[in-house]
């Protein structure tokens, strides 16, 4: 089991290592997860990006604990300590995330979904809305209609992971390995621009690194949520019927400001919230407190 989110560090990463835990899963498999944050607080739950991990659930532990929020971050399967499931569709998010509530003694939370993970949350909530108090997502993945003109990093890693997801492969190995010696900033430059770059400490920039290789050894996760958002989505988004608030950053470079807008207006009871000079990562960084209020 990885524990690279809770190793010793040459600088000091924000708020504590999260409470790890391991759930099994009736057809073999398991589910990791980290608690962050208040141990009998308020229950929310925390959907990393793609790629990412339960690791960057840490950059909310202290927002949490002052909070009273029990922040719950699990490893979505194929990321960090959860087994593959490859075959996996978005409308499946339920049954990976309801063993993880359950497994944590939690009937309903309210949830943060953060760029890859924002699709993740409204499929809960249009499948399990039993499960689901209010929703917040953060720099959220549009689908592929709505953004016409997708960064050419996307379409790149959607078509490999269709057409040949070994490639693929090949070529996150070799990243994580160019990652694993380098600054965080090799990393954080593909969500920041050189001027919220600098306003990220040296902790956050270290954690973000060590999210990203703990999501991307190996790679699983990553190609099978690439290949699903190259493709239209299969959530009923018309059966969404909990309050959802998007935030997202005029600036934001890796889902296009246009693609939330019209994902808001195909949700019932949604709004959007727009941060006039944010960016796809210091969009969610800004107001972490606010999400967890």
């Amino acid at each position: 089991m990885s524990e690279r989110c809770s190793a010793s560090s040459a600088v000091d990463l924000p708020g504590e290592p999260g409470r790890q835990r391991t759930v099994s899963v009736d057809d073999g498999r398991t589910l990791s997860y980290a608690e962050y944050g208040s141990v009998d607080g308020r229950p929310v739950l925390f959907l990393h990006g793609t790629p990412g991990s339960r690791c960057f659930g840490r950059l909310f532990d202290t927002a949490a604990r002052n909070r009273g929020v029990r922040l719950l971050a699990p490893d979505r399967p194929g990321y960090g300590n959860s087994s593959p499931w490859p075959e996996r569709t978005l409308v499946d998010t339920g049954a990976v995330l309801e063993v993880v509530l359950e497994d944590a003694g939690i009937s309903r939370a309210d949830i943060v979904g953060f760029s890859g993970g924002g699709p993740h949350a409204l499929a809960l909530a249009a499948t399990h809305s039993d499960l689901v108090g209010e929703v917040d997502i953060v720099s959220g993945t549009a689908p592929p209609s709505f953004s016409p003109s997708p960064p050419w990093t996307h379409r790149l890693l959607g078509a490999l992971a269709m057409s040949t997801p070994t490639i693929l492969s090949g070529l996150f190995r070799l990243q994580s390995w160019l990652v694993s010696r380098s600054a965080p900033s090799l990393v954080v430059s593909q969500y920041t621009t050189a001027d919220e770059r600098e306003a990220l400490t040296a902790g956050e920039a270290e954690l973000i690194k060590q999210d990203f290789l703990e999501a991307v050894i190996p790679p699983r996760g990553v190609i099978t949520e690439s290949a699903l958002f190259t493709t239209d989505w299969d959530i009923p988004l018309a059966d969404v019927d909990r309050s959802i608030r998007l935030w997202h950053g005029a600036e934001d470079e890796n889902v296009p400001i246009d693609a939330a807008r019209q994902l808001v207006d195909s949700i019932p009871n949604a709004r959007l919230e727009i941060d006039a000079t944010g960016g796809h990562l210091t969009t969610l960084l800004r107001r972490r407190g606010r999400l967890l209020d």
